[in-house]
Protein backbone atom coordinates (compact mmCIF):
# COMPACT_ATOMS: atom_id res chain seq x y z
CA UNK A 1 0.00 0.00 0.00
CA UNK A 2 1.21 3.37 -1.06
CA UNK A 3 1.37 5.50 2.17
CA UNK A 4 2.34 8.81 -0.09
CA UNK A 5 -0.17 11.94 0.65
CA UNK A 6 -1.52 11.79 -2.49
CA UNK A 7 -2.20 7.86 -2.33
CA UNK A 8 -4.08 8.96 1.19
CA UNK A 9 -5.93 11.57 0.10
CA UNK A 10 -7.15 9.12 -2.85
CA UNK A 11 -7.90 6.40 -0.25
CA UNK A 12 -9.96 8.89 1.83
CA UNK A 13 -11.71 10.68 -1.16
CA UNK A 14 -12.87 7.45 -2.85
CA UNK A 15 -14.03 6.02 0.83
CA UNK A 16 -15.84 9.76 1.28
CA UNK A 17 -17.78 9.22 -2.11
CA UNK A 18 -18.77 5.45 -1.32
CA UNK A 19 -20.12 7.53 2.34
CA UNK A 20 -21.86 10.21 0.67
CA UNK A 21 -23.89 8.31 -1.98
CA UNK A 22 -24.72 6.26 0.95
CA UNK A 23 -26.41 9.35 2.93
CA UNK A 24 -27.84 10.37 -0.17
CA UNK A 25 -29.65 7.05 -0.49
CA UNK A 26 -30.71 7.41 3.47
CA UNK A 27 -31.59 10.71 2.96
CA UNK A 28 -33.96 10.23 0.08
CA UNK A 29 -35.52 6.73 0.47
CA UNK A 30 -36.05 5.97 4.03
CA UNK A 31 -35.60 8.91 6.31
CA UNK A 32 -38.31 10.29 3.72
CA UNK A 33 -40.55 7.49 3.95
CA UNK A 34 -40.87 6.26 7.15
CA UNK A 35 -42.33 8.00 10.47
CA UNK A 36 -42.23 8.69 13.78
CA UNK A 37 -39.50 6.42 15.75
CA UNK A 38 -38.74 4.79 12.51
CA UNK A 39 -37.42 7.77 11.02
CA UNK A 40 -35.61 9.29 14.30
CA UNK A 41 -33.66 6.32 14.19
CA UNK A 42 -33.07 6.33 10.44
CA UNK A 43 -31.81 9.99 10.69
CA UNK A 44 -29.86 9.08 13.94
CA UNK A 45 -27.84 6.64 11.79
CA UNK A 46 -27.46 9.03 9.13
CA UNK A 47 -26.48 12.02 11.83
CA UNK A 48 -23.75 8.82 12.31
CA UNK A 49 -22.54 8.59 9.02
CA UNK A 50 -21.87 12.14 8.61
CA UNK A 51 -20.23 12.68 11.75
CA UNK A 52 -17.92 9.56 10.01
CA UNK A 53 -17.52 11.49 6.90
CA UNK A 54 -16.72 14.70 8.79
CA UNK A 55 -13.65 12.72 10.35
CA UNK A 56 -12.56 11.53 6.60
CA UNK A 57 -12.40 15.26 5.60
CA UNK A 58 -10.70 16.32 8.41
CA UNK A 59 -7.79 13.45 7.68
CA UNK A 60 -7.72 15.08 4.36
CA UNK A 61 -7.27 18.39 5.63
CA UNK A 62 -4.19 16.52 7.50
CA UNK A 63 -2.45 14.71 4.51
CA UNK A 64 -2.89 18.30 2.02
CA UNK A 65 -0.21 19.99 3.60
CA UNK A 66 2.10 17.28 3.24
CA UNK A 67 1.80 17.34 -0.58
CA UNK A 68 4.08 18.30 -3.07
CA UNK A 69 2.84 22.48 -4.02
CA UNK A 70 2.89 21.69 -7.14
CA UNK A 71 -0.06 19.71 -6.81
CA UNK A 72 -1.53 20.83 -3.35
CA UNK A 73 -4.30 23.46 -5.60
CA UNK A 74 -5.85 20.48 -7.52
CA UNK A 75 -6.34 18.25 -3.99
CA UNK A 76 -7.28 21.46 -2.55
CA UNK A 77 -10.32 22.04 -4.93
CA UNK A 78 -11.33 18.54 -4.54
CA UNK A 79 -11.56 19.13 -0.62
CA UNK A 80 -13.48 22.13 -0.70
CA UNK A 81 -16.06 19.75 -3.43
CA UNK A 82 -16.05 17.65 -0.60
CA UNK A 83 -16.66 19.67 2.26
CA UNK A 84 -19.31 21.40 0.30
CA UNK A 85 -21.16 18.08 -0.21
CA UNK A 86 -21.11 17.60 3.35
CA UNK A 87 -22.56 20.52 4.13
CA UNK A 88 -25.42 20.30 1.35
CA UNK A 89 -25.84 16.66 3.33
CA UNK A 90 -25.97 18.12 6.54
CA UNK A 91 -28.28 20.95 5.19
CA UNK A 92 -30.93 17.89 4.11
CA UNK A 93 -30.12 16.16 7.31
CA UNK A 94 -31.29 19.75 9.22
CA UNK A 95 -34.36 20.23 7.46
CA UNK A 96 -35.67 16.15 7.31
CA UNK A 97 -35.20 16.26 11.37
CA UNK A 98 -37.46 20.11 11.69
CA UNK A 99 -40.01 18.01 9.35
CA UNK A 100 -39.91 15.41 11.81
CA UNK A 101 -40.18 17.76 14.87
CA UNK A 102 -43.22 19.52 13.17
CA UNK A 103 -44.89 16.17 11.96
CA UNK A 104 -44.48 14.94 15.91
CA UNK A 105 -45.69 18.09 17.00
CA UNK A 106 -48.47 18.35 14.80
CA UNK A 107 -49.50 14.63 15.89
CA UNK A 108 -49.04 14.40 19.25
CA UNK A 109 -50.93 12.13 21.75
CA UNK A 110 -54.07 12.43 21.50
CA UNK A 111 -53.97 13.65 17.62
CA UNK A 112 -53.17 11.32 15.45
CA UNK A 113 -54.21 12.63 12.53
CA UNK A 114 -52.08 16.27 13.08
CA UNK A 115 -52.93 18.21 10.03
CA UNK A 116 -54.02 15.59 7.82
CA UNK A 117 -57.54 17.11 6.24
CA UNK A 118 -58.35 13.03 4.78
CA UNK A 119 -58.39 12.03 7.63
CA UNK A 120 -62.16 9.92 8.21
CA UNK A 121 -61.46 10.62 12.21
CA UNK A 122 -64.51 13.11 12.83
CA UNK A 123 -62.49 15.41 15.15
CA UNK A 124 -59.40 16.02 14.05
CA UNK A 125 -57.25 18.48 15.99
CA UNK A 126 -56.01 20.73 13.56
CA UNK A 127 -54.12 23.89 13.46
CA UNK A 128 -56.82 25.93 13.23
CA UNK A 129 -58.57 24.33 16.55
CA UNK A 130 -55.00 24.86 18.06
CA UNK A 131 -55.00 28.08 17.05
CA UNK A 132 -58.14 29.01 17.86
CA UNK A 133 -57.89 27.27 21.11
CA UNK A 134 -54.41 29.12 21.92
CA UNK A 135 -56.65 32.57 20.63
CA UNK A 136 -59.45 31.84 23.43
CA UNK A 137 -56.30 31.43 26.26
CA UNK A 138 -54.86 34.76 25.27
CA UNK A 139 -57.88 36.59 25.39
CA UNK A 140 -58.74 34.92 28.75
CA UNK A 141 -54.93 35.56 29.79
CA UNK A 142 -55.36 39.79 28.44
CA UNK A 143 -58.78 39.49 30.42
CA UNK A 144 -57.23 38.66 34.10
CA UNK A 145 -54.15 40.54 33.35
CA UNK A 146 -56.62 43.64 32.59
CA UNK A 147 -58.95 43.22 35.38
CA UNK A 148 -55.42 42.99 37.82
CA UNK A 149 -54.40 46.11 36.37
CA UNK A 150 -57.42 47.12 37.29
CA UNK A 151 -56.82 45.87 41.19
CA UNK A 152 -53.94 47.76 40.98
CA UNK A 153 -55.01 50.74 40.05
CA UNK A 154 -57.79 51.11 42.73
CA UNK A 155 -55.11 50.21 45.08
CA UNK A 156 -53.14 52.62 44.59
CA UNK A 157 -55.72 55.47 44.52
CA UNK A 158 -56.96 53.70 48.18
CA UNK A 159 -52.81 53.89 49.19
CA UNK A 160 -52.54 57.85 48.16
CA UNK A 161 -56.08 58.61 50.21
CA UNK A 162 -54.71 56.67 53.41
CA UNK A 163 -51.31 58.49 52.67
CA UNK A 164 -53.36 62.16 52.24
CA UNK A 165 -55.66 61.21 55.42
CA UNK A 166 -52.27 60.81 57.40
CA UNK A 167 -50.19 63.92 56.25
CA UNK A 168 -53.49 65.68 57.53
CA UNK A 169 -53.54 63.82 60.64
CA UNK A 170 -50.04 64.67 61.34
CA UNK A 171 -50.52 68.53 60.41
CA UNK A 172 -53.23 68.29 62.50
CA UNK A 173 -50.90 66.51 65.34
CA UNK A 174 -48.33 69.37 64.75
CA UNK A 175 -50.59 71.99 65.43
CA UNK A 176 -52.12 71.06 68.63
CA UNK A 177 -48.72 70.26 69.83
CA UNK A 178 -47.64 73.91 68.60
CA UNK A 179 -51.01 75.01 70.05
CA UNK A 180 -50.26 73.14 73.35
CA UNK A 181 -46.51 74.38 73.40
CA UNK A 182 -47.31 78.00 73.23
CA UNK A 183 -49.66 78.88 76.46
CA UNK A 184 -47.55 77.15 78.67
CA UNK A 185 -44.57 79.57 77.75
CA UNK A 186 -46.90 81.80 78.34
CA UNK A 187 -47.50 80.70 82.20
CA UNK A 188 -43.97 81.12 83.22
Amino acid sequence: MDSSPTALFETYDEDLKQLFGSLKDKLDGEAKSLTGEQRKAALKRVSEEIDEAEEIVAQMEVELPSMPISIRQTYQGRLAASKQSLDKIKKTLKDLRLQSQRSDLLSGPGYPHGDDPYTDDPEPYSTRSRLLAGTQTLEDSTTRLDNAHRIALETEGVGSEILRNLRGQRDQLENTRDTATCPSGLFN
